[in-house]
C-alpha cells in the first residue's frame, strides 16, 4: 500500500550523512489504511526505516492518519507542496511527542 511504498522510498533516501546530521529516531503511530507503528531510525549506523517498533527508543513519536503521512512525504497534485510535519502539528492534524527540533530536521530530509 501507499504507506509501505512511502517507507520503501524513505529507506532508499536514508544516507549516513542524514544519520550524522540528524541523530534522531522517529516513530509514527498511523491510523487508517496501512496504519500501525512505523519508524525512521536516523541514529544507528547507516540508518533504517520500516514497519514496527524502532530498534532503539524513539526521540519523537508522531501520531496521524496514514493518509496525512503519505501526503507529508510524497505531496499530492501537480505542485510539490508537501504537508510539513510541523504544519500538520500546528493545524491539529497530528500530535508530536518528544524533541520538536528533531521534527524540523526531518523536514530537511523530505
Amino acid at each position: 500500500g501507499p504507506v509501505a511504498e512511502t517507507f520503501r522510498v524513505i529507506q532508499g533516501a536514508v544516507t549516513e550523512e542524514y544519520v550524522r546530521s540528524t541523530e534522531g529516531v522517529f516513530q509514527f503511530e498511523l491510523s487508517g489504511d496501512g496504519g500501525g507503528t512505523w519508524y525512521i531510525d536516523l541514529k544507528s549506523k547507516a540508518g533504517s526505516a520500516g514497519f514496527g517498533q524502532p530498534p532503539v527508543t524513539a526521540d519523537v513519536v508522531m501520531s496521524m492518519s496514514s493518509a496525512d503521512f503519505v501526503k507529508m512525504f510524497t505531496g499530492e497534485g501537480q505542485r510539490p507542496l508537501k504537508l510539513k510535519p510541523f504544519m500538520a502539528f500546528m493545524q491539529g492534524n497530528s500530535s508530536i511527542k518528544g524533541d520538536m527540533m528533531l521534527t524540523l530536521s526531518l523536514e530537511k530530509m523530505l
